[in-house]
């Protein structure tokens, strides 16, 4: 290891150590007896006491359900739209090309929370409030995924749309047989991102919904903290946290270097 390089290795090791503490803690903390929580080591054992409790003292199984049926239609439309849209801009021609990518990717600059107000004051017009596809309908589209399978359909060489076209493949078969599989690690990377960020969302379904028949497991979160079975037990609100953290969890380190790679190689394309 080079001189110059110690310095960048600890802080990278003291940064992951800040991260992970609290991470540590609560995972401890939510299988722990609340009377051990303030240790930081506890000699209790383990317990699962916490998570049954919190499991049925809300409703997280309608919250769950609430939440994966969001984040896998939500993903299942962006994944036609960006497809689209991403073949246009990376293989079709047109006037103003460079125009609609720029715009397009100036909206990754402007946070989601800027458009709250007129995207609520569009669906309360639809009667879409207090609804699933209230929640999910703004996000259709997305140019996160637009520009992330635009630089990695430009590396697709033509050479292999052309032979499909000679084969007899139309567009649409030229884009399902040639396009989508060639960028199935970006699709991947998207889908990660898609669903990180729709699974941990909470400003926006806060201001939709009404109904535990449509909240999401953010949302119950937050309830659950502030309610009278929360009050003071931490236990409780750190077994409320795992539950919601745990799968985004595992589907990272699943998919960590597929992730990693796609958008490493996206930024020099």
């Amino acid at each position: 290891m080079r001189k110059n390089q110690i310095p960048v290795l600890t802080a990278g090791i003291i940064l992951a150590l800040i991260w992970l503490i609290p991470l540590v803690w609560m995972v401890g903390t939510a299988f722990t007896e609340a009377s051990f929580i303030m240790s930081i080591f506890p000699k209790a054992k383990p317990t699962l006491d916490n998570i049954k409790y919190v499991w049925n003292a809300v409703p997280f199984a309608q919250y769950y359900l609430n939440t994966i049926t969001i984040v896998v239609c939500t993903y299942g439309v962006q994944f036609v739209t960006v497809t689209m849209a991403a073949y246009a801009l990376a293989v079709l021609k047109f006037k103003g090309e460079k125009l609609v990518f720029l715009i397009i990717f100036a909206q990754i600059i402007i946070p989601n929370d800027v458009l709250i107000s007129p995207n609520y004051m569009t669906l309360s017009d639809l009667g879409l409030t207090d609804t699933k596809l209230g929640i999910m309908l703004p996000f259709f589209g997305s140019a996160m995924g637009i520009f992330l399978l635009r630089q990695n359909f430009k590396t697709i060489p033509r050479a292999l749309a052309e032979a499909a076209v000679i084969d007899g493949c139309n567009t649409f078969q030229v884009i399902t047989n040639v396009y989508v599989p060639s960028a199935k690690t970006a699709y991947i990377s998207f889908g990660l991102v898609s669903v990180s960020y729709h699974w941990n969302n909470f400003l926006w379904p806060l201001i939709v919904t009404n109904s535990p028949e449509n909240r999401t497991l953010t949302v119950g979160l937050a309830l659950f903290a502030k309610s009278k079975e929360a009050v003071m037990q931490w236990a409780n609100v750190c077994a409320a946290t795992f539950i919601i953290c745990a799968p985004l969890v595992i589907l990272f380190f699943i998919f960590q270097k597929k992730f990693i790679n796609s958008f490493v190689s996206s930024g020099i394309k």
